[in-house]
């Protein structure tokens, strides 16, 4: 594709996305140490080839990954990587764009997960199953319910990097004080309606809140095999319709406004922070919130009550589905020389190995991507420290890989994330119904997926 057509067309992507998201994880050092073939990717005149890796992990994180990347360095002497924090998604695929073509364009980007239709569509990057072949990776060591999200037409487009997914905390002092099995969380809406009305009615706190966040309606969604996009959830062809006016959002939705309506729930709005803030204080009894934030939730409640973790509810008729991973993945440009790219993979490869990865799941709360990390004994014994965290392990693990819980692929997922917000926040407020506001939501989105895809048709 020619210079300018390319970019024209890149231009127009980003203006059909309003790209928002924050990364999310907890804290601490790194001591990451591991081996790494990077001969392969080092230049031939003998001087390290040096790759640049754009992120967007800020805060404690962005130091994590800083340590990994001068761990590799000391590991070898073919490459050296340079890891600059860009900012949130939204600022990262701004520089991004900006940068294509030119002499100061990344090697290696991460982006979140609803940003992966975006960076296929845009031409601009070269997909990572090339490196796999070339260097016969065995891909099985990795998370298959985490490749397959991003893995479309039986390729690997870009390397999973942070994951997570979403789990039901709660307060096991208040189940106590409710007459509730601590160590039963509820399963179906049905229970968890119950246990919000009796944790009401104990007039110490109130029986749940959950954050209006798109993500939570996707994985609700999911967990009952229900689909967001037609064609397969995008995944067969491009998604050309939205499908989250289903009648497993409908159900969902009804749900949880009638959570709210009956006093069983409280609306704290769209800020996760409000949510984990109110659970930190004991004035809520459960909350949906991402498995990244598992050590800051129980570290926060530490002295004050006993968290509690399951898996997420669905209604009791509810179809089989699952979870969906969320977070982001590494994507290798293909504006680079051939063997900056080669050594960029040797960086992707080293951070997918089992010491690194036990050292970035117990220092941020993120999964190991690879299999092999939950032998390490740092992650054996983190789990003993953070027992909850098991839950997400087998969430994970029995959740069954389909299109449904592979999640959507649409250009414009960022936007209908918030569509979908908006929905949800028109049914808590009395203003439509359940099936009224999604239908809405779904005719919206249909027409800003229609908008994107005449961007990117050659």
């Amino acid at each position: 594709m020619p210079g300018k057509k390319k970019h024209a067309i890149i231009a127009l992507m980003l203006s059909a996305v309003m790209l928002t998201g924050a990364a999310c994880g907890g804290g601490g050092g790194s001591d990451a140490k591991g081996a790494t073939g990077a001969d392969k990717g080092g230049s031939s005149s003998g001087a390290p080839k040096k790759v640049t890796f754009w992120h967007a992990m800020g805060g404690t994180n962005q130091k994590i990954v800083e340590q990994i990347a001068a761990d590799f360095n000391a590991s070898q002497n073919k490459v050296q990587v340079e890891a600059i924090y860009q900012g949130a998604y939204d600022d990262l695929l701004s520089k991004l764009k900006a940068s294509m073509g030119s002499k100061d364009s990344p090697t290696l980007v991460q982006m979140y997960e609803i940003g992966s239709r975006f960076m296929m569509d845009s031409k601009t990057t070269t997909q990572m199953q090339k490196f796999i072949d070339m260097d016969k990776y065995d891909l099985s060591k990795l998370e298959p319910n985490i490749v397959s999200y991003y893995t479309h037409n039986g390729k690997l487009d870009s390397m999973p990097f942070n994951t997570s997914n979403a789990i039901l905390y709660y307060n096991k002092d208040l189940f106590k004080a409710a007459g509730l099995d601590p160590e039963k969380p509820p399963k179906t809406f049905e229970e968890l309606q119950k246990a919000a009305d009796a944790i009401t009615k104990t007039g110490k706190a109130s029986g749940a809140s959950f954050a209006i966040y798109g993500w939570f309606m996707e994985q609700l969604m999911a967990n009952q095999g229900a689909e967001f996009v037609n064609n397969s959830n995008g995944r067969s062809a491009l998604a050309t319709e939205s499908t989250v006016n289903n009648e497993a959002a409908v159900k969902t939705l009804t749900w949880w406004k009638n959570l709210v309506d009956s006093k069983a729930a409280t609306n704290l709005g769209r800020k996760t922070d409000d949510t984990k803030k109110a659970f930190s204080a004991g004035q809520i009894g459960m909350t949906l919130e991402s498995t990244a934030s598992l050590k800051s939730l129980v570290d926060s409640a530490q002295g004050k009550f006993e968290v509690g973790t399951g898996f997420l509810p669905k209604p009791a008729d509810g179809k089989e589905g699952g979870v969906i991973v969320g977070g982001a993945s590494l994507w290798i440009m293909n504006d680079r020389p051939d063997d900056e790219q080669k050594a960029a993979w040797e960086f992707v490869k080293y951070l997918a190995s089992p010491k690194v990865q036990a050292s970035w799941h117990i220092n941020t709360g993120y999964f190991p991507i690879t299999v092999a990390a939950y032998d390490e004994q740092s992650v054996k014994d983190n789990l003993k420290k953070f027992p909850q965290f098991q839950t997400a392990i087998d969430q994970l693990h029995q959740t069954k890989s389909n299109t449904a819980t592979q999640g959507a692929v649409i250009g414009v997922f960022p936007e209908a994330r918030q569509i979908v917000e908006g929905a949800v926040e028109e049914v808590i407020n009395n203003k439509k119904s359940p099936k009224e506001a999604l239908d809405g939501a779904a005719k919206e989105i249909t027409s800003k997926i229609q908008q994107y895809n005449k961007t990117v048709k050659q």
